[in-house]
Parts: structure tokens; C-alpha cells; sequence
């Protein structure tokens, strides 16, 4: 049994709390350093990095760009939260919450800021009147969904990934906890999609762009290294079915891969133009 904890009267920050991301967590915001962002020639400028919330974005233009929307153009710039980036002066102006993705607007005649991926898949849905309905039922079931998807993922990734892969030792209880929430928000999604092609019930929609990089990479076993087994997500195979429907578009191959370092000579570091991916 661990040593029992007592908090203390008034919390005080005096040491890491531990885990990978340990020396980026504080219980401050604002910059740290004075640094600005780049700017590059098309109308959308990102400033994010490819993880699952980064993704959706990048996965959203790469869906209009395909259907033919030229002035979805975007220069995805790479913002490195390891090394402390998302806490320069220039981010902290897009997004005082330091965190991506960030885009800035410059399509009109004054730069508007959007942070939140959630408000950035709107802007740009109707931006362009596509991916989300105008008004009625439909809309609000994507609405609904894609709301579902920013209340639960912070207990997917913060919660059950970060005690199971990133804290300094295991432990049992957050594992249980969070690994039980997990598994309840997939059996929603499985019951959701047990008569359905995509989340709203009708079409392709930012609810499906929005959910996948999260439970879809999970689904597929791409998220934290034993997950899928200790998940057993094979269970559930409406969300197997939706998440591999989704992995197949080429738009989803492409976004998942912009704002990423690595091994994998498809990942894109910073792209700029439809002919940095490589054929």
C-alpha cells in the first residue's frame, strides 16, 4: 500500500510533480520568453504540433482542400511544447492558455485570433459550409458530439494516458479510474455507432474529425504502447469499424502526419504547400 498523503492547508508550488511533461507544468500562465510567430503567404496560419488535438485540425483543412476549397491553403507551423514554445510572447497573444493548436485568420481585413480545436473546427466548418449543417437536427447532433469529445478526452488523456504512460511510477488507483472512464466512453461510442455510419447519424461532420485522433488512434492501438490490449479495444467493434472507415480517407492519412517529427518519412514537420507531402 502507498504512503498515505495529506494535503496540506494551502497548496504552495515547490517542486515537479513528476512525469514527461513535468518541467512544462505550472500553476501560472503568460509568457516566459519573447519570441514571435512566423508568418508564412496563405490565409490560415496554424501553429500546433501532431497530437490528437492538433490533428483534427490539420485533418479538417486537408478535408476541404480535397474537396476543392483552394482558399483553405494554410501554413502549419510546428510549435515544440517540449522545448517550452507554446509559452512565447507571439503564442501567448493567439492563445493565452498556451496550448495548441492556435490559428490565426487573415482572410479579412484584421488578423482574428481562434484558439480552443473545438472553436477552430467551427470557424472553419462555417467558414467554408462544410462538415456542419447551417441549422437543425443535424447540426446539433454534430454539436452535441463534437462538445461530447472536448469534456471527454481530458479523461482519456490526461487522465487514463498520463498515469498509465507518462507518470513517474504506476499506480493503481488513477489507472483503475481513469481506465474504467475510458472504457465507458468507448461503449458509448460503440452504442452510438451501432446504427450509424458517422456520429451525427447522416454524414461526415467535424463530430467524426474531432473524436477519431483521440478514440480512433486509441481503437487502432496507436495511442500509449499496451493501451489497446490493457483496453481490450477489439471489443468494440462499432468503433473499430468507424475508426478504420476514417483511417482509409486519404484527407486523415494526410493531416494526421503535418506538425510531426519522428522516424516516419511521412511526417511533416511544418507544411507550407500541398506538395510538401511526398509521393
Amino acid at each position: 500500500m502507498a504512503d498515505s498523503y495529506t494535503p496540506p492547508k494551502v497548496w504552495t508550488w515547490d517542486k515537479e510533480n513528476g512525469g514527461k511533461w513535468a518541467s512544462q507544468n505550472r500553476p501560472i500562465a503568460g509568457a516566459t520568453h519573447d519570441k514571435d510567430l512566423p508568418v508564412g503567404d496563405h490565409p490560415f496560419q496554424l501553429y500546433s504540433l501532431g497530437t490528437p488535438n492538433g490533428q483534427k485540425v490539420t485533418i479538417l483543412f486537408e478535408e476541404l482542400l480535397e474537396a476543392g476549397v483552394s482558399e483553405a491553403e494554410y501554413d502549419a507551423w510546428h510549435i515544440g511544447i517540449g522545448d517550452g514554445d507554446q509559452f512565447g510572447s507571439g503564442f501567448v497573444e493567439v492563445n493565452p492558455n498556451s496550448k495548441i493548436p492556435a490559428l490565426v485568420d487573415r482572410t479579412g481585413p484584421e488578423p482574428v485570433r481562434v484558439f480552443e480545436s473545438g472553436s477552430i473546427l467551427m470557424h472553419l466548418a462555417e467558414t467554408f459550409g462544410m462538415f456542419l449543417d447551417t441549422e437543425g437536427p443535424v447540426r446539433t447532433e454534430t454539436l452535441n458530439w463534437l462538445f461530447w469529445q472536448m469534456g471527454s478526452a481530458p479523461y482519456l488523456g490526461g487522465g487514463f494516458g498520463h498515469f498509465f504512460a507518462y507518470a513517474p511510477e504506476p499506480m493503481e488507483y488513477p489507472i483503475d479510474r481513469f481506465a474504467m472512464e475510458t472504457k465507458r466512453q468507448l461503449d458509448v461510442l460503440d452504442r452510438n455507432l451501432a446504427e450509424r455510419e458517422w456520429m451525427n447519424g447522416k454524414a461526415y461532420s467535424i463530430a467524426d474529425i474531432a473524436i477519431w485522433p483521440w478514440y480512433g488512434a486509441l481503437a487502432l492501438d496507436r495511442s500509449y504502447p499496451r493501451a489497446g490490449e490493457f483496453l481490450a479495444v477489439h471489443e468494440y467493434e462499432n468503433v473499430q469499424r468507424w475508426a478504420k472507415a476514417m483511417d482509409a480517407r486519404p484527407a486523415v492519412s494526410r493531416g494526421r502526419m503535418v506538425n510531426r517529427v519522428g522516424d516516419d518519412p511521412g511526417f511533416i514537420k511544418e507544411r507550407h504547400s500541398a506538395a510538401d507531402f511526398k509521393e
